[in-house]
Protein backbone atom coordinates (compact mmCIF):
# COMPACT_ATOMS: atom_id res chain seq x y z
CA UNK A 1 0.00 0.00 0.00
CA UNK A 2 1.12 3.52 -0.83
CA UNK A 3 0.74 6.43 1.19
CA UNK A 4 1.11 10.57 0.86
CA UNK A 5 3.65 12.00 2.84
CA UNK A 6 2.92 15.85 3.93
CA UNK A 7 6.19 17.13 5.09
CA UNK A 8 5.91 20.35 7.02
CA UNK A 9 8.36 22.36 8.72
CA UNK A 10 7.47 24.78 11.06
CA UNK A 11 8.96 26.03 14.57
CA UNK A 12 9.34 23.98 17.23
CA UNK A 13 6.92 26.40 19.44
CA UNK A 14 4.20 25.50 17.48
CA UNK A 15 4.94 21.50 17.47
CA UNK A 16 1.28 20.75 19.49
CA UNK A 17 -0.75 22.57 17.68
CA UNK A 18 0.56 21.32 14.12
CA UNK A 19 0.40 18.07 15.16
CA UNK A 20 -2.99 18.45 16.18
CA UNK A 21 -3.61 19.92 13.08
CA UNK A 22 -2.87 17.23 10.85
CA UNK A 23 -4.61 14.48 13.08
CA UNK A 24 -7.67 16.42 12.61
CA UNK A 25 -6.84 16.54 9.02
CA UNK A 26 -6.76 12.88 8.82
CA UNK A 27 -2.99 11.86 9.04
CA UNK A 28 -2.53 8.06 10.35
CA UNK A 29 0.53 8.82 11.84
CA UNK A 30 2.83 12.09 12.32
CA UNK A 31 6.84 12.03 12.72
CA UNK A 32 8.82 14.74 14.17
CA UNK A 33 12.37 15.61 14.24
CA UNK A 34 13.49 18.60 15.85
CA UNK A 35 17.02 21.05 14.99
CA UNK A 36 19.83 19.88 16.34
CA UNK A 37 23.01 20.79 17.22
CA UNK A 38 25.89 19.61 18.75
CA UNK A 39 25.82 22.78 21.35
CA UNK A 40 22.14 22.85 21.60
CA UNK A 41 21.76 22.45 25.51
CA UNK A 42 19.73 19.28 26.98
CA UNK A 43 18.66 19.04 30.46
CA UNK A 44 20.31 15.40 31.40
CA UNK A 45 19.65 16.16 35.46
CA UNK A 46 17.50 13.46 35.89
CA UNK A 47 19.74 10.67 33.47
CA UNK A 48 18.07 11.51 30.64
CA UNK A 49 19.99 10.05 27.38
CA UNK A 50 20.18 11.94 24.27
CA UNK A 51 22.36 10.32 21.55
CA UNK A 52 19.90 11.52 18.41
CA UNK A 53 22.36 12.08 14.72
CA UNK A 54 22.62 15.48 13.93
CA UNK A 55 20.76 17.22 11.31
CA UNK A 56 20.20 19.98 9.35
CA UNK A 57 16.77 21.39 10.21
CA UNK A 58 16.73 25.27 10.47
CA UNK A 59 17.67 26.05 14.14
CA UNK A 60 14.16 26.60 16.12
CA UNK A 61 12.35 24.61 13.35
CA UNK A 62 11.13 21.27 12.77
CA UNK A 63 10.47 18.92 10.78
CA UNK A 64 7.19 16.66 10.59
CA UNK A 65 5.72 13.79 8.64
CA UNK A 66 2.30 13.03 7.89
CA UNK A 67 0.54 10.13 6.05
CA UNK A 68 -2.39 10.26 4.66
CA UNK A 69 -3.85 6.62 2.76
CA UNK A 70 -4.20 6.68 -0.83
CA UNK A 71 -7.24 8.72 -2.19
CA UNK A 72 -6.61 11.49 -0.14
CA UNK A 73 -6.95 14.76 -1.60
CA UNK A 74 -3.79 15.83 -0.64
CA UNK A 75 -4.41 19.50 -2.74
CA UNK A 76 -7.09 20.70 -0.01
CA UNK A 77 -5.23 19.12 2.68
CA UNK A 78 -2.24 21.28 1.83
CA UNK A 79 -4.59 24.00 1.11
CA UNK A 80 -6.56 23.61 4.56
CA UNK A 81 -3.17 23.06 6.47
CA UNK A 82 -1.99 26.10 5.28
CA UNK A 83 -4.66 28.78 6.19
CA UNK A 84 -4.48 26.96 9.54
CA UNK A 85 -1.06 27.60 10.10
CA UNK A 86 -1.44 31.09 9.12
CA UNK A 87 -4.14 31.51 11.61
CA UNK A 88 -1.76 30.26 14.99
CA UNK A 89 -0.67 33.84 16.02
CA UNK A 90 -4.23 34.26 16.85
CA UNK A 91 -4.01 32.18 19.40
CA UNK A 92 -0.53 32.50 20.71
CA UNK A 93 1.11 30.38 17.99
CA UNK A 94 3.63 31.11 15.22
CA UNK A 95 4.13 28.64 12.47
CA UNK A 96 7.88 31.21 11.32
CA UNK A 97 8.27 30.64 7.50
CA UNK A 98 7.11 26.97 7.30
CA UNK A 99 6.99 25.17 3.89
CA UNK A 100 4.13 22.27 2.81
CA UNK A 101 5.61 19.51 0.33
CA UNK A 102 3.99 16.37 -0.70
CA UNK A 103 5.11 13.07 -1.96
CA UNK A 104 4.35 9.51 -2.15
CA UNK A 105 5.68 6.36 0.14
CA UNK A 106 5.38 2.86 0.36
CA UNK A 107 4.00 1.65 3.79
CA UNK A 108 7.22 -1.02 4.42
CA UNK A 109 9.46 2.11 3.76
CA UNK A 110 7.89 4.20 6.74
CA UNK A 111 5.57 2.03 8.74
CA UNK A 112 9.03 0.35 10.93
CA UNK A 113 11.83 2.52 9.76
CA UNK A 114 11.15 4.87 12.57
CA UNK A 115 11.81 2.16 15.47
CA UNK A 116 15.54 2.17 14.80
CA UNK A 117 15.97 4.98 16.56
CA UNK A 118 13.59 4.27 19.25
CA UNK A 119 15.78 2.92 22.37
CA UNK A 120 16.00 2.21 25.66
CA UNK A 121 15.84 6.24 27.83
CA UNK A 122 16.07 7.02 31.25
CA UNK A 123 13.56 9.71 31.97
CA UNK A 124 13.67 10.37 35.33
CA UNK A 125 15.89 8.96 38.28
CA UNK A 126 14.00 5.76 38.67
CA UNK A 127 11.67 5.41 35.36
CA UNK A 128 12.77 4.37 31.46
CA UNK A 129 11.56 3.45 28.92
CA UNK A 130 11.96 0.46 26.65
CA UNK A 131 10.50 -0.46 23.11
CA UNK A 132 8.94 -3.80 23.36
CA UNK A 133 10.96 -5.00 20.38
CA UNK A 134 14.02 -4.11 22.76
CA UNK A 135 16.09 -5.85 24.71
CA UNK A 136 17.22 -4.29 27.79
CA UNK A 137 18.43 -5.29 31.47
CA UNK A 138 17.29 -3.25 33.90
CA UNK A 139 18.90 -2.70 37.15
CA UNK A 140 17.80 -3.66 40.50
CA UNK A 141 15.66 -0.37 41.67
CA UNK A 142 14.48 0.33 38.18
CA UNK A 143 11.24 0.36 37.10
CA UNK A 144 10.96 -0.15 33.00
CA UNK A 145 7.78 0.57 31.16
CA UNK A 146 7.34 -1.20 28.15
CA UNK A 147 6.13 1.27 25.55
CA UNK A 148 4.92 0.53 21.27
CA UNK A 149 3.84 3.91 20.45
CA UNK A 150 2.91 3.39 17.34
CA UNK A 151 3.08 6.02 14.60
CA UNK A 152 0.66 7.85 16.01
CA UNK A 153 2.10 8.71 19.26
CA UNK A 154 5.35 9.95 20.89
CA UNK A 155 7.75 7.94 22.24
CA UNK A 156 7.40 9.25 25.90
CA UNK A 157 10.67 11.12 25.20
CA UNK A 158 9.50 14.84 24.72
CA UNK A 159 9.99 17.30 27.05
CA UNK A 160 6.57 17.61 28.15
CA UNK A 161 5.60 13.79 28.86
CA UNK A 162 9.24 13.76 30.40
CA UNK A 163 8.22 16.85 33.30
CA UNK A 164 5.26 14.55 33.83
CA UNK A 165 6.43 11.69 34.32
CA UNK A 166 9.27 13.70 36.89
CA UNK A 167 6.35 15.38 38.84
CA UNK A 168 4.34 11.96 39.22
CA UNK A 169 7.86 10.44 40.72
CA UNK A 170 7.89 13.43 43.09
CA UNK A 171 4.15 13.51 44.16
CA UNK A 172 2.91 9.95 44.48
CA UNK A 173 2.43 8.52 47.27
CA UNK A 174 2.05 4.57 47.84
CA UNK A 175 -1.97 3.47 47.04
CA UNK A 176 -2.79 6.91 45.63
CA UNK A 177 -6.03 6.70 42.51
CA UNK A 178 -4.86 8.69 39.63
CA UNK A 179 -6.98 10.07 36.75
CA UNK A 180 -4.79 10.35 33.43
CA UNK A 181 -6.52 12.89 30.76
CA UNK A 182 -5.44 12.58 27.36
CA UNK A 183 -3.58 9.22 28.24
CA UNK A 184 -2.53 9.14 23.94
CA UNK A 185 -0.28 6.08 24.34
CA UNK A 186 -0.62 5.11 28.23
CA UNK A 187 2.53 6.14 29.34
CA UNK A 188 1.54 8.05 32.32
CA UNK A 189 -0.92 5.95 33.32
CA UNK A 190 1.94 3.15 33.38
CA UNK A 191 4.54 5.28 35.20
CA UNK A 192 2.24 5.77 37.77
CA UNK A 193 1.20 2.60 38.90
CA UNK A 194 5.18 1.67 38.53
CA UNK A 195 5.70 3.97 41.20
CA UNK A 196 3.19 2.62 43.11
CA UNK A 197 -0.14 4.22 42.43
CA UNK A 198 -3.15 1.82 43.63
CA UNK A 199 -5.67 2.56 40.47
CA UNK A 200 -5.56 4.82 37.23
CA UNK A 201 -8.18 6.06 34.77
CA UNK A 202 -6.27 6.63 31.72
CA UNK A 203 -8.69 8.47 29.30
CA UNK A 204 -8.51 9.60 26.15
CA UNK A 205 -11.20 11.22 22.92
CA UNK A 206 -9.21 9.34 20.29
CA UNK A 207 -10.22 5.66 20.03
CA UNK A 208 -6.83 5.14 18.16
CA UNK A 209 -5.19 6.44 21.51
CA UNK A 210 -7.37 4.38 23.77
CA UNK A 211 -6.72 0.75 21.57
CA UNK A 212 -3.06 2.00 21.78
CA UNK A 213 -3.22 2.82 25.68
CA UNK A 214 -4.87 -0.39 26.41
CA UNK A 215 -1.89 -2.43 24.13
CA UNK A 216 0.20 -0.66 26.24
CA UNK A 217 -1.07 -1.23 29.44
CA UNK A 218 -1.28 -5.04 28.67
CA UNK A 219 2.37 -5.51 27.48
CA UNK A 220 3.03 -3.99 30.81
CA UNK A 221 0.58 -6.59 32.46
CA UNK A 222 -1.47 -3.47 34.35
CA UNK A 223 -4.53 -4.25 32.95
CA UNK A 224 -6.20 -5.16 36.12
CA UNK A 225 -4.92 -2.17 37.45
CA UNK A 226 -5.63 0.49 34.65
CA UNK A 227 -8.78 1.38 33.01
CA UNK A 228 -8.58 2.92 29.64
CA UNK A 229 -11.32 4.45 28.55
CA UNK A 230 -12.48 6.63 25.37
CA UNK A 231 -13.99 10.43 27.04
CA UNK A 232 -13.88 13.57 25.93
CA UNK A 233 -11.87 15.43 28.85
CA UNK A 234 -13.52 14.12 32.55
CA UNK A 235 -16.70 13.52 30.72
CA UNK A 236 -16.78 10.09 31.21
CA UNK A 237 -17.13 10.61 34.81
CA UNK A 238 -20.07 12.51 34.32
CA UNK A 239 -21.92 10.18 31.93
CA UNK A 240 -21.55 7.11 33.29
CA UNK A 241 -23.48 5.47 36.18
CA UNK A 242 -21.33 2.74 37.07
CA UNK A 243 -18.48 4.78 38.55
CA UNK A 244 -17.16 1.80 40.41
CA UNK A 245 -16.33 0.05 37.04
CA UNK A 246 -13.98 3.39 36.55
CA UNK A 247 -11.37 1.56 38.56
CA UNK A 248 -10.63 4.66 40.92
CA UNK A 249 -13.00 6.09 43.03
CA UNK A 250 -13.51 9.82 42.85
CA UNK A 251 -12.20 12.57 44.62
CA UNK A 252 -8.53 10.73 44.24
CA UNK A 253 -5.35 12.71 44.75
CA UNK A 254 -3.92 12.73 41.57
CA UNK A 255 -5.09 14.18 38.03
CA UNK A 256 -2.50 14.04 35.31
CA UNK A 257 -2.78 16.04 32.13
CA UNK A 258 -0.42 16.22 29.26
CA UNK A 259 -2.52 18.05 26.63
CA UNK A 260 -2.65 21.24 24.72
CA UNK A 261 -2.55 24.74 27.10
CA UNK A 262 -5.95 25.55 25.61
CA UNK A 263 -7.64 23.17 25.98
CA UNK A 264 -6.26 22.76 29.98
CA UNK A 265 -7.94 25.90 30.54
CA UNK A 266 -11.29 24.40 29.93
CA UNK A 267 -11.93 22.21 32.30
CA UNK A 268 -10.31 23.19 35.54
CA UNK A 269 -12.86 23.03 38.25
CA UNK A 270 -13.51 19.52 36.52
CA UNK A 271 -10.71 18.96 37.72
CA UNK A 272 -10.58 20.53 40.84
CA UNK A 273 -14.10 18.72 41.61
CA UNK A 274 -12.72 15.24 40.84
CA UNK A 275 -9.66 16.10 43.19
CA UNK A 276 -9.42 15.21 47.11
CA UNK A 277 -8.33 18.47 49.45
CA UNK A 278 -5.14 18.46 49.29
CA UNK A 279 -5.20 16.52 45.96
CA UNK A 280 -2.64 17.09 43.32
CA UNK A 281 -2.90 18.49 39.41
CA UNK A 282 0.03 17.75 37.19
CA UNK A 283 -0.77 19.87 34.11
CA UNK A 284 1.75 19.75 30.96
CA UNK A 285 2.04 20.46 27.37
CA UNK A 286 2.71 24.27 27.70
CA UNK A 287 4.89 25.85 25.72
CA UNK A 288 6.89 29.00 27.74
CA UNK A 289 4.31 31.48 25.46
CA UNK A 290 1.18 29.89 27.29
CA UNK A 291 2.82 29.86 31.25
CA UNK A 292 1.39 33.10 32.46
CA UNK A 293 -2.13 32.03 30.93
CA UNK A 294 -2.16 28.38 32.40
CA UNK A 295 -0.60 29.97 35.84
CA UNK A 296 -3.17 32.58 35.93
CA UNK A 297 -6.09 30.17 35.07
CA UNK A 298 -4.99 28.25 37.83
CA UNK A 299 -4.98 30.70 40.33
CA UNK A 300 -8.44 31.88 39.28
CA UNK A 301 -9.80 28.20 39.98
CA UNK A 302 -8.62 28.02 43.60
CA UNK A 303 -5.34 25.70 42.69
CA UNK A 304 -2.42 26.60 44.52
CA UNK A 305 0.93 26.24 42.60
CA UNK A 306 3.26 23.85 44.52
CA UNK A 307 6.19 24.15 41.84
CA UNK A 308 7.07 24.50 38.39
CA UNK A 309 9.25 22.53 36.42
CA UNK A 310 11.29 23.56 33.07
CA UNK A 311 13.02 21.37 29.80
CA UNK A 312 14.13 22.83 27.15
CA UNK A 313 11.21 25.35 26.41
CA UNK A 314 8.43 23.19 28.23
CA UNK A 315 6.69 24.16 31.40
CA UNK A 316 4.85 21.53 33.94
CA UNK A 317 2.96 23.03 36.64
CA UNK A 318 2.13 21.30 40.07
CA UNK A 319 -0.79 22.54 41.38
CA UNK A 320 -2.75 21.54 44.56
CA UNK A 321 -6.21 21.86 45.80
CA UNK A 322 -6.09 23.52 49.18
CA UNK A 323 -6.68 20.57 51.99
CA UNK A 324 -9.84 22.99 53.37
CA UNK A 325 -11.71 22.79 50.52
CA UNK A 326 -14.65 19.92 50.94
CA UNK A 327 -13.96 19.62 54.68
Amino acid sequence: MRWHELTVLATESSQEMVTHYLTELGAGGVSIEESWSADKPRDTSFGELYDTKLNDIRQGYAEFKAYFAEGTDMKQIAIDLDALLKGLPEFGYDAGEFSISAGEVHEDDWADAWKQYFKPIAITERLTIKPTWEDYTAREDELVIELDPGMAFGTGTHPTTTLCLIALERSISEGDQIIDVGTGSGVLAIGAMKLGAAKVLALDLDPVAVKCAAENVAQNQLESDIEVRLSDLLGVLHDHEDKAGMGVTPPVEIVVANILAEIILLFLSDVMEVLKPGGIYITSGIYKNKEMVVKAGLLAAGFEIIDVLRQEEWIAFVAGKPKGDGE
